[in-house]
């Protein structure tokens, strides 16, 4: 059986062949630092991938969906991608942001001190910051508002109106704060002054 041929094979031999590259070529008190923020980088693609997908491709995709009179309209969008996408986006930034937290111990950097912008740590803890205020916005803003503007949780076409402003707003600004948050992520890995 060939594990490319589906999506769980395929993240199954990708996690394996990392893990064994990992324990190949790790050092010895290295090992569990480099799972653990290989694992974090991952899922944090898939977080900022998603992020990036559903504003640049999904959103406007799906206006001019809607203005499209032959076209199949938003519905094919609405209905099989985005809940699926929303699923993963939603779940990769919560394993994203606890990936994080045990990546500022593990490294030595704490996760109080990154925080409270301990000295020397002022940078992982900017990023730290911004990262959480995102988790925030995806599951105390965006997801439950897509559930209204879904169909997934019943709401009146008002309630429906004002879901998706909410919703795209909390969207922008979470791409707007992946920016400078991928920057001090970067920044402080490679120990660049900002």
């Amino acid at each position: 059986m060939n594990p490319l041929k589906s999506i769980p094979g395929t993240i199954i031999l990708g996690f394996v062949l990392a893990v064994v590259i990992t324990l190949l070529v790790s050092a010895p008190g290295n090992k569990m630092w480099s799972l653990v923020v290989w694992l974090h980088v991952f899922v944090g693609i898939i977080w900022i991938g998603l992020l990036y997908y559903f504003n640049f491709v999904q959103v406007p995709a799906a206006a001019t969906a809607t203005a499209d009179s032959e076209g199949p309209g938003p519905a094919a969008i609405s209905k099989y991608v985005a809940p699926l996408a929303l699923l993963w986006f939603r779940w990769a930034a919560l394993a994203t942001w606890i990936t994080g937290a045990a990546a500022l111990e593990i490294a030595g950097w704490g996760f109080v001190n990154s925080f409270m912008l301990a000295e020397g740590v002022e940078v992982i803890g900017i990023g730290a910051w911004l990262g959480s205020i995102m988790l925030f916005n995806v599951w105390i803003l965006i997801w439950p508002n897509q559930k209204k503007i879904l169909g997934i949780a019943k709401a009146s076409d008002e309630e429906i109106a004002k879901a998706k402003v909410v919703a795209l707003m909390a969207s922008r600004t979470n791409t707007c704060l992946s920016i400078p948050m991928l920057m001090c992520m970067v920044g402080q890995m490679h120990g660049l002054p900002l």
